[in-house]
């Protein structure tokens, strides 16, 4: 083995030491850092039209920084502590009643009242199915949900440190992601041993496809939010704030969708209000979220990623999976630069074969 064989090998044995130290280092900041390139990739074309007017481009990422702080950073920050005491009453609600058996008797008589009651209890009793089975299973089922939420939900107010730390370093972070990002990415670029038009296929193929899935998916979960929120204002469905957060998380997820919030709710509204009102209830949600999924969000996705719809359902569902929120991006990412080297594979190396037979 000759000298620079050894010295390639240990080259890049070194570099993959470091970088897994490096790894170990960052992998603490990750999630934020994410979201800053996030943040940074969806406010860039700001940043383009602000540098225009200021000359100084720190002084303009600082402007920009300064600005998404005080407009989305800050009031995230007070809205989660206000959703995370809205679940805690929710919470404490549920399981007062399930403790109370109160549960127990509103579920009675609310099953009591369906228009198909008889038709369903006469099916339960050919399935051998107890009513009391029933009450008991959706009590455990809401017992569940109340400690879930005691649990899990208000741990963002007894963790509100850890958050505004997370969100100091989205700040810190995205003020160099702007004012520097145009530099990091031609940098990335030219570490990326492909020839130029691959190159551009690949990264043009990240631009697209990172810019449609954001456009889409922020505003029609977005859009659905407030719809659906002022559904359940005007409707009188208490803890409208937090089930509207809950749309607009639920909104984006390709199983279930805003449903796993407005169903729920037209059943309260069925109890406590009767069923013309739950019904228009449920019209409302019905007219607003095939709107805006079968006109708005293909609009919104029309122009950027090529993906067929089944790549960009499991991409999204796959990238939730596995790397959680942020997820809903790296996924469909993912699979489009996956086939972006796909397409160079076929061009480059499929002629190359051709050409030698």
């Amino acid at each position: 083995m000759d000298r620079e064989r050894i010295v390639q090998i240990f080259f890049f044995g070194f570099l993959a030491l470091i970088a897994y130290f490096l790894y170990q280092i960052l992998e603490p900041f990750l999630v934020p850092i994410l979201w800053a390139m996030l943040l940074s990739f969806l406010f860039n074309p700001l940043m383009t039209h602000a540098h225009r007017y200021i000359r100084s481009r720190s002084l303009a990422a600082a402007l920009l920084t300064v600005a998404t702080a005080l407009i989305v950073i800050i009031p995230s920050i007070w809205f989660m502590v206000r959703l995370a005491e809205e679940a805690e009453a929710l919470s404490v609600l549920v399981s007062a009643k399930v403790g109370t058996g109160d549960w127990s008797k509103m579920l009675a008589d609310w099953t009591a009242h369906l228009p198909f009651a008889g038709r369903i209890n006469a099916w339960l009793a050919r399935m051998n199915i107890a009513q009391r089975d029933v009450q008991d299973t959706a009590v455990s089922a809401a017992r569940f949900v109340s400690q879930y939420l005691a649990m899990h939900v208000t741990d963002v107010a007894r963790n509100l440190m850890g958050v505004i730390w997370d969100f100091s370093i989205v700040i810190f972070v995205l003020f160099y992601f702007l004012r520097d990002g145009e530099s990091y990415y031609e940098a990335l670029r030219n570490l990326t041993p492909l020839h130029e038009e691959d190159k551009l296929a690949v990264f043009e193929t990240l631009r697209k496809t990172l810019s449609a899935v954001m456009r889409g998916l922020m505003l029609t979960a977005g859009l659905q939010a407030v719809i659906i929120g002022l559904g359940l204002l005007v409707f009188g469905v208490p803890y409208w704030a937090f089930l509207s957060v809950l749309t607009a998380l639920f909104g984006v997820m390709p199983l279930g969708g805003t449903a796993l919030v407005w169903v729920p709710a037209a059943a309260y509204l069925a109890y406590a209000s009767g069923w013309s009102t739950a019904i228009g209830f449920v019209i409302w949600c019905s007219v607003a979220v095939a709107a805006i999924d079968n006109f708005i969000k293909p609009w919104a996705m029309r122009q950027g990623t090529d993906l067929p719809a089944i790549a960009l359902f499991l991409g999204v569902a796959g990238g939730l999976y596995a790397y959680g929120p942020i997820g809903l991006f790296a996924g469909p990412v993912v699979i489009s630069i996956f086939m972006a080297l796909l397409h160079t594979f076929r061009r480059t190396y499929g002629a190359a074969k051709r050409e030698a037979a």
